[in-house]
């Protein structure tokens, strides 16, 4: 990899397929990430944001629904959360881990957190932690930087301090990046190897950009419901060829609307019916990757062959 200064993956090509094994000789991962948040601007969630119908609706009938439909086929999964939607519906947040669920964090807001000083950034963090730890009586091991629509990264919004800052926090892992399609290393230091464990997220695994794409206005988007039905069938099949992790995003507003709710149905059945499937929650995998594969083994790291030149923009 030729720069170094934002980060890098594990053993810098990552993984081949051979290579990859799960516990149990499960064939390949998939892991379920439920973004229980509403649409809101670049400062975040705001009140006006949790007054609109479809907000209402995902955050009480929605994600009942997927939680019914979890219970159902006895899948599990990893629920990204605000602190702001904790306060606000704690008793349903509670819920999700009495059902065998993990709660995540997803920042205090939902908020863009590029332009803030350090130090505004450390609070926000510090607060969500706080108010998650109290909601769900257990500390949240994982967070999640996920995208909004209209946002200008499908990764979602971090500073150059998020990473340090989550792993001075004491965060085991982050839900959501785009280097691999596996579990690898985000390494904020070079030379010291300051890393932190990254969950695989691709934004056409990812609801939002099926279901709320395109912008009001500019056509429903109820067209491309089916669509995401067969990208999810063809990308779930190649990942499981291969053996590797096949990571999802939903959003209760989105998804739990009539024919939605159903085609998601439809494809969790096609899911279990691959055998040697293995769900675990974002902390089971990030858990046994760090055991199976720790970083130090297999984080080899070499110096950068960039070299600017004069006038360069990198």
């Amino acid at each position: 990899m030729p720069w170094k200064d934002g980060y890098t993956i594990t053993d810098e090509i990552g993984l081949r397929d051979e290579e990859v094994t799960w516990p149990e000789n499960f064939q390949c991962a998939v892991t379920l990430i439920v973004d229980y948040s509403v649409q809101g601007g670049n400062d975040g969630i705001a009140s006006k944001d949790l007054t609109k119908p479809q907000a209402i609706f995902g955050a009480k009938i929605g994600v009942g629904r997927v939680l019914e439909l979890f219970e159902s086929y006895k899948l599990r999964a990893t629920f990204a959360v605000p602190a702001i939607m904790a306060e606000i519906y704690p008793e349903m947040v509670r819920e999700m881990t009495e059902r065998g669920h993990e709660v995540a964090a997803h920042g205090y807001l939902h908020e863009d957190v590029s332009s803030l000083e350090v130090n505004e950034e450390k609070r926000r963090l510090n607060l969500t932690t706080h108010i998650l730890t109290e909601t769900c009586g257990k500390k949240p091991e994982g967070w999640f930087s996920l995208p909004r629509q209209q946002d200008r990264y499908p990764g979602g919004q971090i500073s150059p301090n998020t990473i340090q800052l989550l792993i001075d926090g004491g965060y085991e892992y982050l839900g959501n990046g785009m280097a691999d399609d596996i579990p690898h290393y985000w390494v904020v230091d070079i030379h010291t190897k300051r890393h932190i464990l990254t969950l695989p997220y691709y934004y056409h695994f990812d609801d939002l950009f099926f279901l709320m794409f395109p912008a009001p206005g500019m056509g429903s988007g109820l067209e491309n419901a089916m669509t995401l039905f067969e990208n999810w069938r063809q990308e779930f099949e190649g990942t499981y060829r291969r053996g590797r992790c096949f990571t999802m995003v939903v959003h209760p507003h989105l998804i739990a609307w009539g024919n939605r709710i159903e085609m998601f149905e439809r494809f969790l059945l096609h899911i279990k019916g691959f055998p040697a499937i293995w769900n675990p929650t974002g902390s089971e995998c990030a858990r046994y990757w760090k055991e199976r594969y720790p970083a130090s083994s297999f984080l080899n790291l070499e110096e950068s062959i960039w070299r600017d030149y004069p006038g360069s923009l990198s």
